[in-house]
């Protein structure tokens, strides 16, 4: 796994430069801070070590200086810096002559080994801006600004504490610190301010409801039905009051008749009326009730069978029931 220094964002610190030869000032400067970052690193002061030896290798670049500074930052604990260092030492070997590879054999296998056991170990930052964030927002890392391309992909940085900043165009900077151990992968969506007195993002009105379908009421069958189921129950009304009047007729007449022989009866003229009318009664009452027994029936079925359908408003079907000396009846009315 291979990681370049322009991929190594966050990290804080400079890349190795292909300069022109230094000068011989510059020369005793760079190897000064040599000096001075190997005894600091050997005595475990890698926070004033790698920065000396950083700026040796700026100065002088060599390849025994980098390979340094790369031992120096593993020990440090900023690993994906120390790989960043080790890619770079062992793209400088690549460039030698094979005799000068010769001299950095023990060298590039170390990097080789150090690199191998460090990449795995290199935590993997996503950065991204909220939706809606204004164009033109800064993003910095460490310091480090942080262009488009850097944002929404996985970057490797070193473990331990970051800081992010944001700042839009005319708006405030905000801050976000973290912590981000070894092996770690994270994405973080980052908080943008929005400059003064700017608009907030208009919402976008929801979608209308889909239109109800359109109400075309029951079916005549069920018409028919509701219809039927009326006339069922009004009949069976019918059919209870009419019984009931004909044996309270049927009461009266016993009481004004006395039998003269066994096949005949002579009555008062109360006893006449009562008679008869129990038998119209009665004949009403037994239709009343086989109609209404028959429709019932039949309706209760063709509702069961028969899906109701989605209605805006209910039918209305009413009866009014009739009785009298003479009989009884049933009428039925029925809105919508």
């Amino acid at each position: 796994m291979r990681f370049s220094w322009f991929r190594s964002t966050c990290l804080g610190v400079l890349g190795v430069a292909v300069a022109a030869p230094a000068s011989a000032q510059a020369l005793a400067v760079a190897e000064s801070h040599f000096d001075r970052g190997l005894a600091d690193m050997l005595a475990g002061r890698y926070e004033t070590g790698c920065p000396a030896l950083a700026e040796s290798q700026r100065l002088d670049p060599r390849p025994g200086r980098l390979f340094t500074l790369a031992e120096c930052e593993a020990k440090w604990g900023r690993i994906a810096t120390a790989v960043a260092r080790y890619n770079d030492y062992l793209a400088m070997v690549e460039r030698m002559s094979e005799a000068e590879r010769v001299k950095q054999s023990v060298r590039h296998k170390i990097a080789l080994g150090q690199r191998s056991a460090l990449a795995p170990l290199v935590p993997q930052l996503t950065l991204s801006l909220p939706p809606g964030a204004p164009a033109g927002t800064r993003v910095q890392c460490d310091g480090m600004a942080l262009e488009q391309p850097s944002l929404g992909v996985a970057l490797p940085v070193d473990p331990g504490e970051h800081v992010v900043t944001t700042q839009a165009p005319g708006g405030a900077v905000t801050e976000t610190r973290f912590t981000i151990d070894r092996s770690e992968s994270r994405a973080i969506v980052l908080e943008v301010k929005p400059p003064a007195g700017a608009k907030p993002p208009r919402a976008e009105p929801p979608a209308p409801a889909p239109a109800p379908a359109p109400d075309r009421g029951p079916s005549g069958l069920r018409v028919v039905t509701y219809v039927a189921g009326g006339l069922g129950v009004a009949g069976l009304i019918v059919g209870s009051v009419t019984g009931w009047m004909a044996l309270d007729a049927s009461g009266v007449a016993a009481e004004n008749c006395r039998d003269v022989s066994p096949d005949r009866a002579r009555c008062k003229p109360d006893g006449l009326d009562a008679g008869n009318r129990a038998k119209q009664l009665g004949l009403v009452s037994t239709v009343g009730f086989g109609a209404g027994v028959a429709l019932a029936g039949a309706s209760a079925l063709v509702f069961l069978l028969e899906p109701s359908p989605r209605r805006q408003a209910a039918s209305e079907v009413s009866w009014e029931l009739t009785a009298g000396q003479a009989g009884g009846g049933v009428v039925v009315r029925s809105r919508w």
